[in-house]
């Protein structure tokens, strides 16, 4: 049970829910960015699971210019003086498929580090061939929905890359799973591992009406919850 956070707060609630690995970002209401080097730094501090770090320079989509990508790049070899156990990226071409070259790029200034191919994958072209071309490149896994709005939605596919990469590469479904679907989308994937944030608004008691910073909402926020993520990784448990 991979649990993915973007807070102090949030990782040790599911470390001590017993995620079995953090997927450490800044801005999951982003989808995700690249988190801090301090928040990288304090994490690694308190965790007792792998940590893999979320590199992603943007909001939008996963086609990046020669200047984003050498920012990724820099971001890698900075992040990876702090040793973590592994990095997450995706990169993608304008016409929908898999940008060798900076994906290449990212896996050998990662190395020895392995590195999940993150939710880009929902987006291709072909799903099937570039599970073959994440293969050859060396990814240790994909993280993916099936291409759909929640995993559950995308489960034929998911089952499909089960299938078809077993022993080469791992497929972590991710995206709406919860303790309510979460068994059903084992049952029929059959997959090992999955991705969630198991979260909750947290709302702070000190407020200011009127005052606005941003787009989000301001004096609330999402947390990973321990119970839920305790109920998640009981799930797993019961039905292996």
């Amino acid at each position: 049970m991979e649990i993915c956070i973007d807070s102090i707060e949030s990782a040790k609630n599911a470390i001590s829910g017993g995620a079995s690995r953090l997927e450490v970002c800044s801005a999951l209401s982003e989808g995700g960015l690249t988190p801090s080097s301090g928040l990288v730094f304090q994490i690694q501090k308190l965790s007792t699971i792998p940590i893999y770090i979320m590199i992603r320079i943007r909001a939008g989509d996963f086609v990046y210019s020669r200047e984003e990508m050498n920012a990724m790049i820099f971001d890698v070899e900075t992040l990876k003086k702090l040793n973590p156990n592994g990095f997450v990226f995706g990169a993608l071409t304008d016409d929908g498929e898999i940008n060798n070259e900076f994906c290449e790029e990212v896996l050998k200034a990662a190395q020895p580090l392995p590195v999940t191919f993150h939710r880009a994958f929902d987006v291709v072209k072909n799903p099937l061939e570039s599970l073959e071309i994440l293969c050859k490149l060396g990814f240790e896994r994909i993280l993916t929905s099936g291409q759909k709005k929640s995993a559950l939605a995308g489960i034929s596919l998911i089952q499909q890359l089960v299938e078809k990469s077993r022993g080469r590469i791992i497929i972590m479904p991710g995206a709406g799973i919860t303790r309510d679907n979460l068994k059903e989308i084992k049952n029929i994937s059959t997959a090992d591992e999955f991705h969630a944030s198991a979260k909750k608004f947290k709302t702070f008691s000190k407020q200011s009406d009127g005052v606005k910073i941003g787009d989000g909402v301001n004096f609330s926020i999402m947390v990973t919850d321990e119970t839920l993520v305790r109920e998640m990784v009981n799930i797993l448990e019961e039905n292996r």
